[in-house]
């Protein structure tokens, strides 16, 4: 039966049923409401903390990861004053790599755990990798990121540091299972997630043995693997009272960040890419065969969409590089900001147009969090080159954005000899926002860069697609394309591209020099 439609503010009708969608990232959760028509009525973001108890450990509490899907969603539906009987179903897109143990009763054994970013596991990398070639787990699993941060060496590590957890343990769910699992009672997971745990083939599309007994963790430990638009019932009775939903709620299976975030920035054939600035960065292309480089090591994940893949390159510091310069050499403009109610980096880009291309023989590479599997030493860390007494606050400015345009110019031209890649880039996240920053990245890039009404909802849009196909609300992931309505287009300028194109030449020289430094840095004591 159809639920009745009633208007919203401002005369707008809200469509008959309606979607929620979780964006479960790394700084918060946020929950979006969603028309069946793919509109946005509505976002509420609920943060929550990040720690580092010791070098390379970065964790997050599941039980925060909930509390804050239980607020967010309390906040969505009280700011759109929804009737709560129209929504229909639910899913999750969620942050990969997490590792969150549980009993056999279903209880959660370890009160913070390793989030994606946490690369404690070096001698489990190491241990593994003596019994399979490093190469061949690559070409099997796609896990070109950093590899100490993929799920199996997380899970080793509590065999070997915390045996009386692990011997508790039960199951090993991510970021989102364990919501859907809070959601439900049911512990599954999706292709998009389980192809991030290490131990996944993807031609197969299943658990690979081989790399299992390699690691000496049972195939016990994982979660059974369904397609994301599968449906895991309603939601229970106790859900549905702490987050204020209808009983009847459906509850689909969902995706991992990376995989949700390229169905809703249209990524849904051949070729089609996408660039994602926020925190960090990365550049995507969906597929029909996964973009294998044992060199490059692109990172890939199932797709959301069956039989797709999404191949990435990245930078790990891109918005939190910005930030970072917002909070130390630029702090006057912080100020000024907070005086003016204005954004800071909106004045920070300001007088970053002040300076001239290449920011007077200034550059700057963004490696302030390490390298990727893409850079030549993944403990590549930040530098300015070039730096003199003439250089302004603007050349400074100026040298961070071109700096993380051309590291990323480096990582969309690898990307480009695998496969064959659209001529326009598709730019969602915080950083989109800026025009200047993306005719920055045309000009470097030699490519149209198209700004979308998506913006930073990419993630949530591709959760609710999932739910609306999984529910049945949509036929197909068809509508997507023209959810996605093009608001800003920038082309590259052919002179400025011939000057950043002698200045990248230049720039790309300096990171085996970088590799060599960072080997001196390490061994500082």
């Amino acid at each position: 039966m159809r639920r009745e439609t009633r208007r919203g503010r401002g005369n707008r009708y809200i469509a008959m049923e309606t979607i929620i969608a979780y964006d479960l990232g790394t700084g918060g959760n946020k929950a979006s409401l969603y028309s069946v028509e793919g509109d946005c009525l509505g976002s509420v973001f609920v943060p929550y903390e990040t720690h580092y108890p010791h070098t390379g450990w970065h964790e997050q509490s599941p039980e925060d990861w909930w509390q804050a899907v239980i607020e967010s969603t309390r906040q969505l539906l009280s700011l759109n004053q929804t009737d709560k009987s129209s929504i229909r179903s639910l899913a999750l897109s969620g942050q990969s790599l997490a590792v969150v143990p549980l009993d056999q009763s279903g209880n959660l054994l370890r009160e913070r755990v390793p989030i994606w970013s946490d690369t404690r596991t070096e001698r489990q990398t190491e241990q593994f990798f003596r019994n399979i070639d490093e190469d061949s787990w690559y070409t099997v699993t796609g896990n070109g990121f950093s590899r100490e941060c993929y799920s199996i060496f997380k899970i080793m590590w509590y065999r070997d540091n915390e045996p009386e957890l692990f011997e508790k343990t039960a199951v090993i769910l991510g970021s989102k299972d364990f919501i859907n699992y809070r959601l439900t009672g049911k512990i599954q997971t999706d292709p998009s997630y389980a192809s991030g745990s290490g131990v996944y083939n993807l031609l197969s599309g299943s658990y690979d043995t081989d790399l299992l007994e390699a690691s000496s963790i049972s195939r016990q430990l994982f979660p059974e693997i369904l397609p994301s638009t599968s449906s895991l019932g309603s939601i229970s009775s106790e859900a549905a009272d702490l987050l204020d939903l209808p009983k009847d709620t459906e509850v689909l299976c969902g995706g991992v960040d990376n995989s949700c975030m390229a169905l809703g920035a249209g990524n849904t054939a051949e070729g089609k890419v996408y660039l994602s600035l926020g925190s960090s960065a990365w550049i995507a292309v969906s597929s029909d065969k996964p973009v294998i480089d044992p060199d490059i090591k692109p990172f890939v994940f199932a797709h959301v969409l069956p039989g797709m893949y999404t191949s990435a390159t990245s930078i790990f510091s891109a918005g939190s590089t910005f930030k970072w310069l917002r909070d130390t050499l630029c702090i006057n403009l912080k100020d000024e900001a907070e005086k003016k109610g204005v954004d800071p980096y909106d004045l920070m880009v300001r007088q970053a147009l002040d300076s001239p291309i290449g920011a007077g023989n200034l550059f700057f590479n963004p490696s302030l969090a390490g390298g990727s599997a893409a850079h030549l030493n993944s403990d590549i860390r930040g530098a300015f080159l070039g730096l003199d007494l003439g250089h302004t606050q603007a050349d400074i400015i100026r040298s961070v954005m071109e700096g993380i345009a051309m590291d990323l110019a480096i990582m969309y031209g690898k990307l480009n000899q695998m496969c064959s890649l659209s001529s326009e880039v598709l730019i969602v996240g915080g950083g989109s926002k800026s025009r200047a920053w993306r005719q920055m990245f045309a000009d470097i890039w030699n490519r149209t860069f198209i700004k979308a009404n998506v913006d930073q909802q990419a993630a949530s849009l591709g959760a609710a697609a999932v739910a609306a196909v999984g529910s049945g609300l949509w036929k197909d992931f068809s509508l997507i394309d023209s959810i996605l309505r093009t608001t800003s287009v920038e082309n590259p300028d052919r002179k400025n591209h011939e000057t950043y194109s002698r200045l990248l030449e230049s720039y790309r020289k300096t990171w085996p020099i970088l590799a060599d430094t960072a080997d001196i840095m390490k061994n500082l004591k």
